[in-house]
């Protein structure tokens, strides 16, 4: 969860990560901040059309310089109007007993827009937000609509000075991610993507060249919708419609409790963006439109 707007750039369980991996492939410094209803929505937990077997295998960026994790900002600008709306499911590894007393880390009834709406998008989940609402993250993970992402086990940061979030040491920052690919795959998600965003979108190079031999690619953001913590759901709104432009990633939250403008804002923005010839992709899609783009 990112309250600040604002983006600055320099340098740009381990068995069942290889499992889900491998199950794909058969068939300087940078931070960045991410920072009413549908009529007849679809039920919040229950997908479209379970996805009955695996994808074929998602594209990835080429490993940067020396190796290094690959990050992926935004899709090409001259290749149609195409956008990605992705979603930060957040749930820090210690707000289990907030949610137990009744705090909403989740969002159901911004699921269930995006599906009446028919607007694909990517959700970048926490281990912790599956293991807490494991039901909602298979579906999510068996709709074909959407695709899901890692976002870290804890949502601690891999780095210092992220934001105010607590850090995870350098020595566990592999093992965070792995643990989110553990979670997933006990709360049913059959085959979630090889794509990482970082806790704040907080990472450098040695965050990079630890996490290389995962063989991710690293997914950051080119619009930030503003959407953490806000309570004016039209300010948000405009926001994202004054950023997008072809192959822009947009960056959203799927949390109740810390962006309860969301579900709103996406019901106003997504005919606007298609009145203007735009077209809803999903990050796989944007990413094997940049191909051989590093």
């Amino acid at each position: 969860m990112i309250p600040l707007v604002r983006r600055i750039t320099g340098l740009a369980s381990t068995c069942a990560l290889s499992l889900a991996l491998a199950s794909l492939a058969a068939c300087g410094t940078t931070r960045a901040a991410h920072a009413g209803h549908p009529a007849s929505p679809t039920s919040p937990s229950a997908p479209a059309k379970p996805s009955a077997t695996a994808p074929s295998r998602p594209p990835r960026l080429t490993p940067g310089p020396g190796g290094l994790t690959p990050v992926f900002t935004n899709g090409p600008r001259d290749k149609g109007k195409i956008v990605a709306f992705t979603f930060d499911a957040d749930m820090t590894a210690d707000e289990g007993p907030r949610a137990a007393k009744g705090e909403h880390f989740d969002n159901p009834q911004l699921i269930a827009t995006l599906r009446a709406l028919k607007v694909p998008a990517t959700v970048f989940m926490t281990g912790k937000w599956a293991q807490t609402y494991p039901d909602e993250a298979r579906s999510i993970g068996t709709d074909p609509m959407f695709e899901l992402a890692n976002h870290s086990y804890s949502h601690y940061a891999f780095t210092g000075d992220c934001y105010g979030l607590p850090t995870v040491s350098k020595d566990q920052v592999r093992s965070d991610v792995e643990r989110a690919y553990t979670a997933f795959a006990k709360a049913g998600v059959p085959h979630p993507m090889p794509y990482l965003r970082f806790p704040g979108g907080c990472y450098d190079s040695e965050v990079l060249r630890t996490l290389a031999p995962l063989g991710v690619t690293a997914v950051q953001w080119d619009v930030v919708s503003g959407d953490a913590f806000a309570t004016d759901a039209d300010a948000v709104v405009r926001q994202v419609l004054d950023g997008v432009k072809p192959g822009s990633v947009v960056v959203m939250h799927c949390t109740r409790s810390a962006a309860p403008t969301t579900e709103r804002v996406v019901r106003t923005v997504v005919p606007e963006l298609r009145k203007k010839g735009y077209r809803f992709v999903k990050v796989s899609e944007m990413i094997g439109a940049s191909a051989g783009r590093s």
